[in-house]
């Protein structure tokens, strides 16, 4: 279990590894099963280095982390990790090892404290959720929108490139107006993008301002407080020399004296001034 512990990072992002891992093994079953269209292959292996550069990443941050990185590299499979890294047909399938390891530690957790984890870190696994809803809109985005406008009368949407430009300006809220559908169901293709990239960059927006814009305490920890001075004397002394004004450092008796002599002089008054007034 405490290997396990030390392999597992925070359980937002091993979900988020997880489900790029399954997306990534998922688009390898649709390019040599489903899409023969080579536009929309093209497609699919512009998100294979997206999530290649992502992969190479995750390694690196694995490698860097681990309490040996030897033992994770050999023996935790980290050279699979390295290998799936890349960006080759045939080392796609060891993104299997990935899905795996992902799918242990989850396991090993529990569900209860999945849900504790993700809600105690609610802003990051937020972070997280808007990264994979942008990579999911970016990729099923793209598809649908080159494949129902590629060979339309008057199209300009007609590759990979036009698709995938299109989608992220889209998202992004930019709006060229360079490439647009003209087609019903790529105007009914860009709303949804439209309305889905409102609310990524909407709140990721919001994620920033919160991050940048928080108050930070400034107050030191208990721990780091100044020590008192030795030298200084304790006592009522030293209180009655933190009230008596003018007071150079230790109250002396005097000044002590004169205090409560203040001090009674005061409480007279007040007495004075409390009691009733006498009868006629």
């Amino acid at each position: 279990m405490s290997a396990s512990r030390g392999e597992l990072k925070s359980t937002g992002y091993e979900i988020f590894i997880g489900l790029l891992s399954l997306l990534s093994i998922v688009n390898l079953v649709l390019v040599y099963l489903f899409v023969k269209d080579p536009a929309l292959q093209h497609i699919l292996g512009a998100m294979n280095v997206l999530f290649s550069a992502i992969f190479l990443g995750d390694f690196l941050y694995r490698l860097r982390t681990a309490r040996s990185a030897a033992t994770y590299f050999f023996r935790r499979f980290g050279w699979a990790d390295l290998l799936a890294s890349l960006p080759f047909p045939q080392a796609k399938v060891l993104r299997l090892f990935r899905l795996t390891r992902v799918y242990r530690l989850l396991r090993e957790l529990g569900p209860r404290k999945i849900w504790a984890s993700i809600t105690k870190d609610r802003a990051g696994s937020a972070l997280l959720v808007l990264l994979l809803m942008g990579i999911l809109v970016l990729q099923f985005g793209s598809l649908l929108i080159l494949r129902v406008e590629q060979y339309a009368d008057g199209a300009n949407i007609t590759s990979a490139s036009d698709a995938l430009w299109y989608t992220m300006v889209t998202i992004s809220t930019v709006g060229y107006g360079d490439q647009y559908p003209v087609t019903e169901a790529g105007r009914l293709i860009g709303t949804v993008i439209i309305i889905i990239g409102v609310g990524i960059f909407g709140t990721f927006t919001g994620y920033l301002a919160n991050f940048f814009l928080r108050p930070r305490t400034t107050d030191a920890p208990a721990s780091e407080a100044p020590a008192p001075d030795a030298s200084a004397p304790a006592g009522p002394e030293a209180e009655a020399a933190a009230t008596v004004p003018g007071a150079p450092g230790a109250a002396t008796l005097e000044d002590l004296r004169e205090l409560l002599a203040r001090s009674e002089a005061s409480l007279a008054e007040v007495r004075q001034l409390l009691q009733p007034p006498p009868a006629a």
